[in-house]
């Protein structure tokens, strides 16, 4: 019995060690939610534009997760499509504490002023961590303009912020997902079941 406990771990552990931790960033939704499982989107519309803590404990569908700003979070944007920013300018917005199983984030990231309104042609800096760093600069910002990134593994962080302009960081429709497993994974997932399925005949 030991044996095939240990054999099934090491089959499992070969499927989680298959490949390096590796970000993909998209910047078209469609494709974003193509390359994901199980999508949850927080659209902040239940918040008024006011003043928050500086950290929040939010929910995407099914998914939890901590959004924390230094001096505090901001409602803006207007009612029926309310956005969530942060109290000061060109503080970071930092997105953690993800439940568990989520690779995916996504949504929609610009700049807004000190009455919540939304500034163009801002620049905006994301910034993914899932053990590796990746940061990706968003141009000419726009409240459509989606970036999303998806990790082969667990992300632990991804922070928003701006390219050191007088604007307020903002994001919309935060989108928190699993991605659908390489067909890879499912080959060496069943090849591992396959070798404790052929142990276990042969100690029987």
């Amino acid at each position: 019995m030991n044996t095939m406990l240990k054999t099934f771990s090491l089959a499992v552990l070969l499927c989680s060690t298959a490949a390096q931790a590796e970000i993909t960033v998209y910047t078209d939704r469609n494709a974003f939610l193509a390359a994901v499982g199980k999508p949850g989107v927080d659209t902040y519309d239940d918040l008024s534009v006011m003043l928050y803590n500086p950290s929040l404990d939010r929910m995407a569908g099914s998914y939890g997760y901590t959004v924390s700003a230094s001096g505090g979070l901001y409602g803006a944007g207007a009612p029926g499509d309310a956005w969530l920013s942060t109290n000061e300018p060109r503080k970071p917005i930092v997105f953690s504490g993800f439940a568990s199983g989520v690779n995916a984030l996504g949504g929609e990231f610009f700049g807004s002023d000190v009455a919540g309104s939304y500034v163009p042609n801002t620049s905006m800096l994301l910034t993914a961590k899932d053990g590796s760093t990746l940061t990706y600069t968003i141009m000419n910002s726009a409240t459509d303009s989606f970036i999303g990134f998806v990790s082969t593994s667990a992300l632990q962080s991804v922070t928003l912020g701006t390219d050191g302009g007088n604007y307020w960081p903002t994001v919309n429709n935060l989108t928190l997902a699993a991605p659908v497993p390489e067909p890879g994974t499912y080959g060496m997932l069943l090849a591992g079941l396959g070798l404790v399925g052929w142990i276990a005949r042969r100690r029987t």
